[in-house]
This record gives C-alpha cells, sequence and structure tokens, in this order.
C-alpha cells in the first residue's frame, strides 16, 4: 500500500534530469581505463551536466560496496566488502590528470567499518597524492563519520583538502528511519565540530535531504545546530527514492519552499547555501563560491 500510494503522488515537472554533457563520454571512458567511478555517473547525478562542464567532479574511491545500509542511498552493501586497491591514489591522479579540465575535485567514499582504521589511511593518501601531483588542485572530501575516532579524522585533516565535508542527512528525528543505526546525528556534528576546532582554515560543509517528512521547525533547528559547531556551507535538496526498498518519499518539495529555506539559512549565517530539488551535497554552485574564498 506504501508504494502505491507513492506512485500517486506524481513526480513534478521541476524534477527533469538534464541530458548528460558532450563530455561524458570522455570522462567516462577514462573512468574505465583506470577502474575508477565518479559518484556522478554511478549515482545517476542530475548535475552531471552542469558540474562536468564547469569543471567539477566527485570520485568515489574505497570501492563500490559500503558496510553500512542506509535506508536512502543506493550504494551496494556488505559486511566484507573487497579489500583495498593500493594502488587507487596514484590511478586517480593519473585519471585526473588525463581528464585535464577539472580543477576542482569531491573525494568522497563508502564505508569500511571492517577496516582497522575505518580506511582513513587510504583516503588520506588519495588527498595528499592529489596535492602533491597536482598543484593548484582545489580538494574537497565527503567523508564518513570513522565513528566519531578524532585519531582517524585527524589522518584526513592533516592530508592537506581545503573542504571536509560531512552530511548530516537529515533532522535529529528521522535519524533512526533514514541513516544506518551506527550513524547519528549527534556524532556527525561531533565530527563536523573537531574538524573546524582542529584547523579552522578548512571550510566545513554539510547536507541534508528533504521529502521525509520533516517539519519546517527542524529544519530551522538542524541549521542552527550546523551552525553551532562552525559549518560554514549548506546544501539542501529533494530525496528521490531509488527503489522500493528504500525509505519512501512522504513529500515533493516545491522550489518555493527550498527558496525560503535557502533564506533562512544565509539569514542564520552560513555563508553559503545551495537549496533547490536537484541541489546535491556536491553542487557545483558551491564549489564556484568556495573557489573565490580560497582564492582569497
Amino acid at each position: 500500500m506504501i508504494f502505491i500510494a507513492e506512485l500517486l503522488l506524481a513526480k513534478p515537472d521541476w524534477l527533469k534530469i538534464r541530458l548528460p554533457t558532450d563530455k561524458y563520454p570522455h570522462v567516462k571512458g577514462i573512468e574505465q581505463k583506470y577502474g575508477i567511478a565518479t559518484i556522478c555517473t554511478e549515482g545517476k547525478c542530475p548535475n552531471l551536466s552542469e558540474c562536468w562542464s564547469s569543471g567539477t567532479a566527485t570520485f568515489m574511491i574505497m570501492g563500490d560496496t559500503c558496510t553500512r545500509g542506509c535506508r536512502f542511498c543506493n550504494v551496494k552493501t556488505s559486511r566484507m566488502p573487497r579489500p583495498l586497491d593500493k594502488d587507487e591514489p596514484r590511478k586517480l591522479v593519473q585519471a585526473i590528470k588525463e581528464m585535464k579540465t577539472f580543477d576542482y575535485i569531491v573525494l568522497t567514499s563508502v564505508d569500511r567499518d571492517e577496516l582497522l582504521d575505518q580506511g582513513s589511511s587510504h583516503f588520506a593518501e588519495c588527498i595528499s597524492l592529489l596535492k602533491k601531483e597536482i598543484p593548484g588542485l582545489l580538494v574537497e572530501v565527503l567523508i564518513p563519520d570513522f565513528t566519531g575516532n578524532k585519531k582517524l579524522i585527524d589522518q584526513i585533516i592533516e592530508s592537506g583538502p581545503d573542504v571536509i565535508a560531512h552530511n548530516i542527512e537529515t533532522v535529529e528525528s528521522l535519524q533512526r528511519k533514514v541513516r544506518d543505526p551506527r550513524a547519528n546525528y549527534r556524532q556527525s556534528l561531533s565530527v563536523l565540530e573537531y574538524v573546524k576546532s582542529k584547523n579552522p582554515r578548512i571550510i566545513t560543509k554539510s547536507s541534508i535531504m528533504l521529502g521525509f517528512g520533516e517539519k519546517e521547525e527542524e529544519v530551522i533547528q538542524t541549521m542552527k545546530d550546523l551552525l553551532k559547531v562552525g559549518v560554514e556551507i549548506f546544501t539542501l535538496g529533494q530525496y528521490l527514492r531509488p527503489s522500493i526498498k528504500h525509505t519512501q518519499i512522504i513529500e515533493y518539495v516545491h522550489p518555493i519552499k527550498f527558496n525560503h529555506y535557502k533564506e533562512i539559512g544565509e539569514s542564520l549565517g552560513f555563508r553559503f547555501v545551495a537549496s533547490g530539488p536537484m541541489v546535491r551535497s556536491s553542487y557545483k554552485a558551491g564549489e564556484s563560491f568556495i573557489k573565490n574564498i580560497l582564492k582569497r
């Protein structure tokens, strides 16, 4: 009955995906050549054309299988994914050099809870090598929570990324409905707070999805909680259900409402807010703003 009800919730006209950019075959070919992946293609991101055309891409490292099972996410899950590819940092550098057109990249990853360091040293090596081998490249990382382990988070901070993002995903009351039980609202806040306290120069960023049934006052409280721990960039986008097995969509939020949240976020004090149905955490508009901050 739930799925039938969602079918009756017709997808509105404003949720239209742009056609792939003419750079798609070139970038996809390099992905396959080096055995790396971008969330842009793997996640069928609606902003692929806009981002790739502006020189931005999001790469997923540490494999394609996650040890967690968040109920909004379409990434494969397993308690014991395949071992990490030790050559991945080098392959990533080679691939980005060959793509040539990217000057701002985002690295994200699956969770690897089965590893002693949860993959933090591998993630850090990817960052360090990119910064060393491609001068001037701006690197944003969208990191797991590393179960809140500060020593593991330190490895990421010390590897030299320009931006560290960690997504809180939804309001506090809906965390158990949406996220894996090993993730939670307060733990995510603590990760973001620690990053900022350890290195105030690093720009911090977070994101939530709308459409799970959250209330406006809860969204505003989430903004206030993120600002309290020093988050500077905030994005809001529409949750789109990958399959019947995933969390149900309760509402398609109207663009006017997204603009409303953008205005609230800016008035509360975020340095930048990207808010819209097709906005994702690695959204090009936010990155353009960050480029200007870093150049200054």
